[in-house]
């Protein structure tokens, strides 16, 4: 019987209370390593209690690989920790704990290499219990064959495997076991066999006679093919020496989901599900578990087969963000695996030629986006120190499986390598005799130069991490710092030997056209996170596995204190990480082409400052942002926030700003001068030299001729605005820092809406409820409104208005003398609409007057600088003005009548009735009539109301114009009825008017009915007599103009107008005759129109 839990005796082996024997250490070695097949070969016979110590053993013994199996969980450790989520709780390793520990599993036995059971799933209110019979294969520690009865169909195994797997993990003492079943066969004579045989037929009849009866068939015919092979088939007797010894991964499930969730295009969460795939790969790579690469394979088909790829080509639009940030992990992974320290030449061949093939696939999507990565062959103005990979920059289309192609060229045999990643205490003093200055830095510490290229020595660090090596990695990862650092220190020097000559010239080509933030291959992320999830272990007292080294296997020594030889005094690996990243962030590189790169770029900026800011600053950490901070300053066109900017250079203002508010704090002045240094924006400054870039000036936000395109410039202005609010707020109550910062922003920023926003964000900080007005800051707000006004005074922008608005608004916090100086200059800042309607009205508002506590003096200059104002806009814009003018000048008889005068000049060709008949209105209410009537009668003669415009808007004007002459007078009257007559054509209009005039005058209008008795009425006379008669002409005009076109549905409205012509006819004094007359015109010109002219007889006779 096996040793009761023979795992903790293992664990304690070492305290003397239960040592191993040798059997059972022997057995277990062989368990691990050696395929059944071949102890059987090596020896003739095998003890039975041999066979029984090496079947114990073979078995898994961690729960680790089965939980990796079947959850997205990243080990044990988190399957035991607490607090889990209901999705968690729904995973099968939760499950498959919650069954074995509901005792749910029973009748396990292991015979041989094969594990059977049942498991019992309770019965819920919704579902009926279920009896699963589950069975398991292994061979050599690992689970190769799993089957259940539940039917499961996923990529992991199913809650009731892994209750069976953690019974026989958790309780070996309770399983029965029994030897292979050909061992056991073996021990039966030939009746025992037979008794067996017939029984098993007997139990199991329906499922196995069938069979049985073929195999007797076969073994019974002498030429068959299986009397040809010796022996039979066990499958209890575990792998045959050809089997590939891996765990059991269901291929088929992992190609159907993967297929699943690309078909769903993005939705219901797939991305993040194609994510998690990804992660297990990674998670099987740290267990160097083969399955990683074979898994990543099938994905890869898929992503491959993927319909919508040949769908975008053709239809030549670009795929989805997150989908393409999918295809980015994809191309990482298949890098990491090509670097796998212990791969085989083989495996990488076989690797290469997949790659190739997937690569060279017309659709395969393009490292750099959709279209090329044609990268711009500039002479750098510098020799390089440590010239890139040029194939990596000059390759035409490099596709997203390119990085791990040419990774396959690399290789772990360099001697220099070797002993960076398999030791802590490798210098130069342990090889004088052959001492390469390019090896080691100056203070003996190895570097790391292998590939002249950051990016591609980054991708060794993620291979050892992603495989299980993360002591050897971060041994690497010291070294590349080192070697930045001392690449750092040769760029500043070449720098100063050739200052003088490059600050002459004043332009540069950039010395980095492939930066390392926003890489493909993350560089800068990659060492940053080797750095620092390091350093967390240490503090959390995790010793790194070193069992798989890559040197002589041996465990190191201690987890932390060797690596300490190639830190600084007072250094640590979180001071390391943070150089690195602020070294990665404040690289000069050029901005990439296509939007995802450019997107890619920002983002990735934004990926390492919020892990930065993670980091809580320190004494020594704020030394390191200093020592940063001033070599970037200083290191020309190597840096981002030097001296020299290469105009398409990636803009430094995200990473300023967080520069800016960690150095405020310690080191202020420098903090401001990186700040200042890093609003620059030269993409949109102009191309001709000479000109002048301290003068506020606006710009278009792309450059005509320029390609390619900058996709994110709106992001980056937006930053660049944010960094100058960020001066802004910390320079409250420093005159001389606030102009500094104003200057930058008039000369650096170049979009109305932004500067808008520095005006408000400055405006807002200067009044804050809770302390004084801050005046200088007030006076910054004031200048940049001034400068959002000249820059929108003659474009269009939808947040004029609101903008006008604000300004007069900061103006009056300013005091009278701000509001007097806008008014003095309003041409260069208004409109003449906003100078009146706006600008001009607030000021002579009580409100302002209140606010700004005026005396009865200053209200007299304000007023007299808002009429001033007032008549030069209705000077210049009539039309949109005089009525403003009007209103503000009522107080000052002067500039009243000046204001007339204007409107009186305008009135003959520069304003339209609709204008004039507005003012007009405007003067009748001030109490001036008469010139309320000059201004209608002016209105008039712009006006034209054709037959048919019954309903238009100035109708109500001319009946207010004729109401307003007639009751000024009969020779008013009589002189505005003939411009209605020449006005007005709409037969309608002139009745109502007619109408109007004649009960507006009841003494002087003797009544009369329709049958006059001849004596002679007003309307007989002028003015109401051509009033009259142009009436009658307009309804048998527009009579005749109807019938042209009428159609049956309107014959009815037709018979009701022509009862209205007739009410106007009878005003006349032969008024019968004539409507009679007419009607038989009408019956004989129309006569066609029967069904018509039979109603007008029924109506009118």
């Amino acid at each position: 019987a096996p040793p009761t839990q023979p795992h903790k005796r293992i664990k304690d082996g070492l305290s003397g209370r239960c040592p191993e024997s040798l059997l059972d250490i022997a057995a277990r070695r062989v368990a691990e390593k050696w395929p059944f097949q071949r102890v059987e070969e090596r020896f003739e016979r095998i003890p039975e209690p041999v066979q029984r110590r090496i079947v114990y053993w073979s078995f898994p013994r961690s729960e680790r690989e089965i939980c990796m199996y079947s959850s997205f969980n990243n080990g044990v450790e988190e399957a035991s920790s607490g607090g889990e989520s209901s999705d968690e709780q729904r995973l099968p390793f939760r499950r498959g704990i919650a069954l074995l520990e509901g005792g749910c599993v029973d009748n396990v036995l292991q015979v041989g290499f094969h594990l059977s059971g049942t498991v019992t799933e309770p019965a819920t209110p919704s579902e009926a219990e279920l009896l699963c019979n589950v069975s398991v294969s292994f061979d050599r520690c690992k689970i190769t064959s799993v089957t259940c009865s539940c039917g499961n169909k996923d990529i992991f195994y199913c809650a009731h495997v892994v209750a069976l797997a953690l019974y026989r993990v958790r309780k070996p003492e309770q399983v029965k076991l029994r030897l292979p079943i050909s061992e056991t066969l073996f021990q039966m004579n030939r009746d025992q066999l037979q008794k067996l045989v017939q029984y098993l037929i007997t139990v199991h009849h329906t499922q196995v006679l069938p069979t049985a009866q073929k195999l007797a068939d076969e073994i019974l015919s002498h030429n068959s093919e299986i009397n040809q092979v010796h022996g039979a088939p066990d499958p209890t007797a575990g792998a045959s020496v050809d089997d590939e010894n891996c765990w059991h991964l269901d291929e088929e499930q992992v190609q159907e989901q993967v297929k699943l969730f690309l078909s769903q295009g993005g939705y219901h969460g797939t991305g993040k599900q194609l994510n998690l795939l990804f992660s297990k790969v990674r998670e099987m790579l740290r267990m160097r578990d083969s399955n990683g690469a074979r898994m990543l394979t099938l994905i890869t088909e898929q992503f491959m087969g993927d319909p919508r790829l040949a769908l975008w080509r053709h239809q030549g639009t670009d795929m989805t963000d997150k989908y393409r940030q999918l295809w980015d992990e994809l191309g990482a992974l298949w890098t990491c695996i090509v670097l796998n320290p212990h791969c085989k030449p083989e495996q990488k061949s076989l690797w290469l030629k997949l790659l190739r093939r997937w690569s060279s696939v017309d659709v395969c999507p393009l490292e750099e986006g959709n279209h090329g990565n044609d990268l711009t062959n500039l002479t750098n103005v510098l020799p390089q120190v440590a010239p890139g990979n040029q194939d990596l920059l000059s390759h035409p289309h490099r596709t997203v499986f390119t990085r791990a192609i040419e990774a396959c060229d690399l290789h772990w045999r360099d001697p220099h390598l070797q002993r960076i990643i398999t030791g802590d205490h490798y210098t130069h003093y342990c090889y004088h005799d052959d001492v390469d200055s390019a090896l080691f830095d100056a203070r003996g510490w190895p570097l790391w130069r292998g590939e002249k290229h950051v990016p591609t020595a980054c991708a060794r660090v993620d291979a050892l991490r992603s495989h299980g090596y993360p002591r050897e990695a971060l041994r690497l990862a010291v070294a590349i710092v080192n070697t930045m650092r001392a690449l750092q220190h040769t760029q500043l020097e070449l720098y100063r030997a050739h200052k003088k000559e490059l600050l002459h010239r004043g332009l540069t080509s950039i010395t980095n056209m492939e930066g390392w933030v926003g890489h493909p291959l993350d560089p800068i992320g990659t060492l940053f996170s080797t750095l620092m999830e390091t350093r967390r272990g240490f503090e959390e007292g995790a010793a790194l596995d070193c069992s798989g080294a890559l040197g002589s296997g041996r465990r190191s020594d201690g987890p932390g204190v060797p690596l300490r030889l190639f830190l600084e005094e007072g250094e640590s690996l979180v001071s390391l990480a943070v150089e690195t990243a602020l070294m990665g962030l404040g690289q000069q590189r050029a901005m990439p082409d296509g939007l995802y790169a450019q997107e890619k770029v920002c983002r990735n900026e934004e990926q390492l400052l919020a892990k930065l800011q993670e980091v809580r600053l320190d004494d020594t950490l704020v030394k390191v942002f200093r020592k940063q901070t001033l070599f970037l300053l200083e290191a020309g066109p190597y840096s981002a926030l030097g001296e020299i900017l290469y105009r398409e250079s990636v803009p430094m203002h995200t990473f300023a700003k967080y520069l800016f508010t960690s150095l405020l704090p310690h080191h202020a002045d420098l903090a401001y001068q990186t700040a200042l240094r890093a609003m620059r924006l030269p993409v949109l400054e102009s191309s001709i030299g000479g000109s002048d870039l301290s003068r506020p000036h606006h710009m278009v936000s792309v450059m005509p001729n320029r390609f390619p395109r900058w996709f994110t410039l709106s992001h980056i202005e937006t930053q660049q605005c944010e960094l100058a609010s960020t001066m802004l707020t910390a320079a409250k109550g420093d005159a001389g820092k606030l102009q500094t910062v104003l200057e930058s922003i008039q000369k650096n920023i170049h979009s109305s809406a932004h500067i808008f926003k520095l005006a408000q964000d400055a405006f807002k900080i200067s009044t804050l409820m809770d302390s004084l007005p801050d005046l200088t800051l007030l006076k910054v707000s004031l200048e940049l409104g001034l400068q959002v006004m000249r820059m929108t005074l003659s474009t269009l922008n939808w947040r004029r208005r609101e903008m006008v608005r604000w300004l007069v608004t900061c103006a009056t916090e300013v005091g009278v003398f701000a509001l007097d100086s806008i008014m003095q200059s309003w041409f260069t800042l208004f409109t003449p609409t906003e100078a009146t309607s706006v600008v001009a009205n607030t000021v002579m508002s009580n409100t302002t007057i209140v606010r700004l506590h005026l005396d009865r003096h200053q209200q007299e200059n304000l007023a007299t600088s808002a009429r001033t104002l007032a008549l030069q806009c209705a000077m210049k814009d009539p039309q949109n003005c005089a009525l403003s003018a009007l209103t503000l000048c009522e107080k000052d008889h002067v500039a009243f009548e000046t204001a007339y005068q204007i409107v009186l000049d305008a009135a003959a060709t520069n304003m339209s009735y609709t204008q004039l008949f507005t003012i007009a209105r405007y003067m009748e209410h001030r109490g001036f009539p008469v010139r309320a009537y000059k201004l209608a009668t002016l209105a008039m003669t712009h006006l034209n109301l054709s037959y048919n415009q019954d309903t238009h808007p100035a109708i109500n004007d001319v009946l207010w114009a004729c109401a307003l002459s007639q009751s000024l007078g009969k020779g008013e009257l009589a002189a505005v009825i003939p411009l209605v007559v020449k006005s007005v054509k709409c037969a309608t209009v002139l009745s109502d008017i007619l109408r109007r005039c004649t009960l507006a005058t009841p003494p002087m209008v003797a009544a009369h009915n329709r049958r006059n008795s001849g004596k002679p009425t007003l309307l007989d006379k002028a003015p109401l007599r051509q009033l009259l008669d142009a009436t009658i002409g307009a309804y048998i005009n527009t009579t005749h103009s109807r019938l042209t076109h009428i159609s049956p549905r309107h014959y009815s409205e037709f018979i009701d107008f022509l009862g209205k012509a007739r009410e106007t006819f009878l005003m006349a004094q032969d008024g019968h005759a004539q409507f009679t007359q007419f009607i038989d015109n009408l019956k004989q010109i129309y006569k066609g129109k029967k069904k018509l002219m039979m109603l007008v007889r029924e109506r009118f006779g």
